[in-house]
């Protein structure tokens, strides 16, 4: 059979490539940053590099800008090598490329700003998320028809998980971007409360499944057989692996939500699954491992073996830390500290840290025809970044420990041993800095892997585009008596698309759907009452500095945290949150019940410097929030977009909101003013608006008196 000749492009690995090493820096060293601010707060320089608003920018900037990046510059790789053929458009990859980038700037500069959904991995506004899903359509049109055009039938492992991880993302950013525009850069989920908790998580565990695991499970199957040149240790257990893992990790979201006012019903399905995830996961891992068997020599000897090597390591011990922590008795204790964020870490650290870098190093040698500058420095780098995730991990868990052991600590005669929280704050005080030493370390690393990047790089010539020949695409064969049953479905990629969305569809509406429809999963409570509009403008306020990023407000049925915060939390306190604010992690204590609990001045002084109030706070001064004005220009539209949505304003009141807010805000200033604050301009700052809606807080009901009402 003749043999058709064509080239790789390498141009586009070349652009991602670039990409992901640029912000993978960036990116690591906000992240930097946000650690030291928790050591010294001084370093919370403007409004805008406050820890609330640089927090999510790191979030973002490293899933997003170094592991996105990082997936599409393996996927552009490896699919072209796999399926003997070019790319289907180069149009296509560079406008998925330039879009990409442009949507890691427009997050760049619009979450410093406070410009901000609040939702976990989904913060960025609406136009961001349109244009997210427009550039993701055409990364999945250059897939799909690259796959199409292929010149060998047989789809290998590693397609699978690139087709299973774009329709999983598709589905989940679609919906968990369920929303309505009050402006350019404002917008109100159509879920609230308690369904907009489970769609988040639903969605913000997923992204973790489908955005940080499945792709890079992909290059994995791909890139490690490859640097150690050997097959993949078991095709069966890769089957396994893929259908268990896709099924099973869709239904795991709840898990983030144990002892929540989220029925029990759902968080079981969460923790159930979450446990059966133990069996793929680590069969994926063994597959991993196990495919580098007699070839020990190498690894000892190859950086990209090594990194890849402690990568599949920081899987297994992930994917076995996760479904633990979703056992209730362990989430009463890991959860809302530090174990979860170094558990998270282990995974984003050493799995797609370390993979990212040995593709890295495995890849741009090879598309510039030369060899690696230095061994020797990917080396190094080998071993400060393994030093640097242990002195960022380990720290963690530790400070994790320590939080939930004196939280829950009671004294014999009954009373909570360290009742004033921010004891436990000055505790875990050398943590963090451990945590921000582990951070240098591993930030170190990555500026030694770009200089040997750009050495490698100069020393070598880009081959654009590299010749390469394979017969065409034969009749698909009949099959074969004995044949395995998978080898029919990966043949064809339409049918193997359809099963994925199939199967990744069933837990997602298992969950989903009776929460929005049945009226029982989110019963209402009479006494709940919608924002006053002035209060509206606080929670925005809130949202907007990312208070929500350390202090959560969802108090659960712990005797630790009743006596510590009041009456634990009831859903139907929340169907008018939009979105939903329970918060992931306690830097700082619980705010749900803080209304009425201190006045107006303590508010007041507390952003204008915290330690005033709360001596070795590591919170950052808001003073600038004393200076600005409450922007109120869209108060009008957000009624009306809220309206809509099911928030029970009376009809008309957008047009005389305004006058209630202006009645609120000066019944707030009087009181300011009566213990000495002098501003003639009181009632339109900031500070106000935001006193007004943490004094509301937990004041819709009593303790004593709850009354149940039909929705």
């Amino acid at each position: 059979m003749a043999l058709e000749n064509f080239a790789y492009d390498n141009e586009i690995v070349k652009k991602f490539a670039y990409a992901t090493a640029f912000w993978g820096l960036i990116g690591m060293i906000v992240g930097l940053l946000a650690a030291l601010q928790m050591v010294w707060p001084v370093l919370n320089f403007t409004a805008e590099t406050t820890f609330g608003r640089i927090r999510p920018l790191h979030t973002n900037a490293v899933i997003f800008a170094f592991v996105g990046n990082g997936i599409y510059m393996g996927v552009y790789y490896s699919l072209q090598r796999l399926l003997k053929t070019r790319m289907y458009s180069r149009a296509l990859s560079n406008i998925h490329y330039y879009g990409w980038q442009a949507i890691i700037l427009a997050a760049a500069i619009t979450l410093p700003l406070g410009i901000t959904t609040s939702k976990e991995y989904a913060e960025l506004e609406w136009p961001i998320d349109i244009a997210i899903a427009l550039v993701w359509i055409v990364f999945g049109i250059n897939l799909f028809m690259t796959i199409l055009q292929r010149r060998e039938r047989h789809l290998y492992v590693a397609i699978w998980f690139y087709i299973a991880t774009w329709v999983t993302v598709t589905v989940l950013h679609v919906g968990n971007s369920l929303e309505l525009p009050v402006g350019l850069l404002k917008s109100y989920p159509v879920f609230a409360g308690v369904q907009d908790a489970l769609v988040q998580w639903w969605y913000g565990h997923n992204a973790v499944a489908f955005f940080l695991t499945t792709p890079y499970l992909g290059l994995m199957y791909y890139f490690l057989p490859k640097a150690a040149n050997r097959p993949v240790f078991s095709y069966r257990l890769s089957i396994i692996h893929f259908w268990a893992l896709i099924f099973i990790y869709i239904w795991a979201g709840p898990h983030h939500l144990l002892y929540t006012s989220l029925p029990d019903w759902a968080q079981s399905l969460g923790m159930v699954f979450s446990l059966m995830l133990i069996a793929p996961s680590w069969g994926g891992m063994l597959n991993g491992l196990l495919t580098l068997r007699g070839a020990w020599d190498k690894v000892r000897e190859d950086p990209v073996l090594k990194m890849m090597v402690v990568a599949i390591t920081a899987y297994g011990m992930a994917t076995l830390e996760g479904p633990l922590l979703s056992i209730k008795s362990v989430n009463a204790i890991s959860h809302y500290t530090d174990w979860t964020v170094g558990h998270v870490h282990i995974g984003t650290l050493g799995w797609n840290g370390m993979l990212t870098f040995g593709v890295l190093y495995y890849i741009i040698p090879r598309i510039f025809r030369t060899t690696l500058f230095s061994t020797k420095l990917a080396n190094v780098h080998f071993w400060i970044a393994t030093l640097g995730t242990l002195f960022y991990a380990v720290p963690l868990y530790w400070a994790g420990w320590t939080q939930s052991s004196m939280w829950k600590q009671f004294t014999p005669d009954g009373l909570l041993q360290y009742g004033n929280f921010l004891e436990t704050v000055n505790a875990i005080m050398p943590m963090y800095m451990l945590r921000a030493l582990g951070g240098t370390i591993y930030v170190v690393g990555v500026f030694i892997m770009v200089y040997n990047l750009i050495k490698t790089v100069k020393q070598g010539e880009l081959l654009a585009d590299e010749p390469a020949s394979a017969p065409p695409l034969a009749a698909s064969p009949a099959g074969h008596k004995g044949e395995y049953w998978h080898r029919w479905i990966e043949r064809r990629p339409v049918q193997l698309l359809v099963g994925s969305t199939v199967v990744i569809l069933i837990g997602g509406l298992a969950e989903i759907f009776p929460m929005v429809v049945v009226d029982e999963n989110v019963p209402t409570i009479a006494s709940v009452n919608p924002y006053r509009p002035l209060e509206l403008e606080g929670r925005d306020i809130y949202i907007a500095n990312g208070c929500n990023n350390c202090h959560s407000q969802m108090i659960r049925p712990f005797r630790s945290e009743t006596e510590r915060y009041g009456q634990y939390s009831l859903s139907g306190e929340f169907i008018y949150d939009r979105p939903h604010l329970w918060g992931s992690k306690r830097t700082g204590p619980d705010v749900h019940r803080l209304g009425g609990k201190y006045l107006d001045i303590w508010h007041y002084r507390h952003m204008e410097d915290p330690n005033s109030t709360s001596p070795g706070s590591i919170m950052p001064a808001y003073a600038w929030m004393l200076k600005r004005k409450t922007d109120t220009r869209y108060l009008a539209a957000k009624i009306r977009v809220l309206q809509s949505l099911g928030t029970p304003y009376p009809e008309g009141y957008a047009e005389v909101a305004i006058d209630d807010l202006n009645a609120q805000a000066a019944a707030i200033a009087t009181s300011l003013r009566e213990q000495g604050v002098e501003d003639p301009e009181l009632e339109e700052r900031q500070v106000v608006a935001l006193i007004a809606y943490l004094q509301r807080l937990g004041t819709d009901i009593k303790a004593e008196a709850v009354t149940p009402s039909k929705k």
